[in-house]
């Protein structure tokens, strides 16, 4: 088991829909039980899965991963900082795994060669804390911004 079957199995508990949006890969395991028939969507492209889970997804909750994981979180970086959708909450969990990255993107994209806006910096929030990831996409959604809370239907 692991965080994306929290993630179904949480919803299933609930009664609410879960989804799956996997893709075909030799050193994957198969689907998890938590995931209904119905809403198991394969995928054969990295690309096609992205823009599924951008276009439904409401936030972003990244855990420490491989390289499948910082695309899809530097996908979303990017398409919210270029305004191609509309701003949601991202949170990377793991003060530890995330730092060097940070530091990175400080230091050498901001910093030395200035390909990003400090303003950029604010696009995502690195905690240890899980009441402070839902803090933290409450605060996101609060005021009328919570009335603004659709699909990305314009991909």
């Amino acid at each position: 088991p692991g965080i994306m079957e929290a993630g179904n199995k949480g919803a299933w508990m609930k009664g609410g829909p879960s989804v799956g949006l996997n893709i075909d890969l030799p050193f994957e395991q198969n689907h998890n039980t938590f995931i209904e028939p119905d809403n198991n969507l394969k995928h054969r492209y990295f690309f096609v899965r992205k823009v599924m889970f951008v276009k439904y997804a409401q936030g972003f909750v990244v855990m420490p991963g491989g390289f499948g994981t910082l695309d899809e979180m530097f996908e979303v970086l990017t398409l919210v900082q270029t305004k191609k959708i509309t701003p949601v909450p991202i949170v990377l969990v793991g003060k530890e795994f995330w730092a060097g990255l940070k530091t990175w993107i400080i230091e050498v994209m901001l910093e030395r060669h200035h390909n990003i806006s400090s303003e950029d910096l604010d696009l995502f929030f690195i905690t240890d804390d899980p009441d402070e990831v839902v803090q933290y996409v409450n605060q996101f959604y609060a005021g009328d911004r919570v009335e603004k809370l659709s699909p990305n239907f314009e991909l």
